[in-house]
């Protein structure tokens, strides 16, 4: 009994080796040339090759010959409406609320003219746009209403090739064997990691410029992604289903880019400290909910 135990706790093991070997050799094999794409100015071809690693850690289950069927398909939307919800929109006010106090701090580095989204359109598509009646204030607008309404659906299914990956299979593992924080903990570091190249060879998140480039950037990125890992695995543990935590993701891409439409294009090369969540003021509400989370999360487990 006890030698088949320790057989079962290696294989589970070796599974979530090959699992992390794949996940990374993927990915970072789309990263690597979409970065040097990047560099050179293919814009399109950074997307696309961008958009394919998230799909990596899905394939890795596959490679792994991982169990899908465990994995939490249903939506179990009935008695989880409430946390769909919050998937959806919390974000979004996470969002708004970090790049408030960002701006209440900064309030010089505030422009709500929307000379940020003129400084990265083209001036030959801009002067188009303004033809058609089209003012930077109203683009602000729509995207927002997108961040609201139809972007969190259509990021949901680039978001679950991460998802199934990560909240469904390598969070449940880590917390096995070292517990629920620190499983969460680990698994926010692992996924920060998992994006390095991107953002050490083509400025992905921070630019390339910044103050401490590039070794500041993806340390700091990594407390984002353990806030959002934390945040994002509680609804998976709660829901039973990978599509709630697939929907957060989603919800997350779609709104984390709205303050840096009214940022002064000037301070484009300091998004260090916000005021985007991935900035140390622009992540503090984000950051101190996934806290509680955790924290909570730990008493829960001390009284059982």
């Amino acid at each position: 009994m006890k030698k088949t135990l320790l057989q079962e706790a290696s294989m589970k093991e070796k599974t979530l080796f090959k699992y992390l070997f794949w996940a990374f050799a993927l990915s970072w094999a789309l990263q690597i040339p979409a970065s040097l794409l990047a560099r050179q100015g293919h814009a399109l071809a950074f997307q696309g090759l961008t958009a394919l690693t998230m799909f990596a850690p899905f394939a890795a289950l596959l490679l792994a010959r991982v169990p899908l069927g465990s994995l939490g398909w249903r939506l179990n939307l009935r008695r989880n409406i409430l946390r769909y919800l919050a998937a959806w929109l919390a974000p979004l006010v996470l969002t708004v609320l970090g790049a408030a106090l960002y701006f209440l701090l900064f309030p010089a580095r505030f422009d709500g003219s929307g000379a940020s989204l003129l400084s990265a359109l083209p001036e030959n598509s801009w002067r188009e746009l303004e033809k058609l009646g089209i003012s930077p204030t109203s683009l602000i607008g729509v995207q927002f209403v997108a961040a609201i309404s139809y972007a969190p659906l259509l990021n949901t299914f680039l978001a679950l090739g991460e998802e199934t990956g990560w909240r469904g299979f390598l969070y449940p593992r880590l917390k096995e064997r070292f517990g629920v924080a620190r499983g969460r903990l680990l698994g926010g570091v692992i996924w920060g990691v998992w994006h390095w190249p991107l953002m050490i060879l083509a400025g992905y998140e921070y630019g390339l410029a910044y103050w401490g480039a590039p070794l500041l950037g993806p340390p700091l990125f990594c407390i984002f992604t353990i806030s959002c890992g934390v945040l994002l695995d509680w609804l998976y543990e709660k829901t039973g289903s990978v599509w709630a935590p697939s929907l957060a993701h989603g919800a997350v891409n779609a709104a984390a880019g709205l303050p840096m439409l009214f940022l002064v294009p000037a301070y484009a090369d300091r998004l260090t400290l916000g005021p985007a969540p991935i900035g140390v003021i622009g992540g503090a509400p984000l950051l101190l909910l996934a806290a509680l989370v955790l924290f909570k999360g730990r008493g829960e487990q001390r009284a059982e």
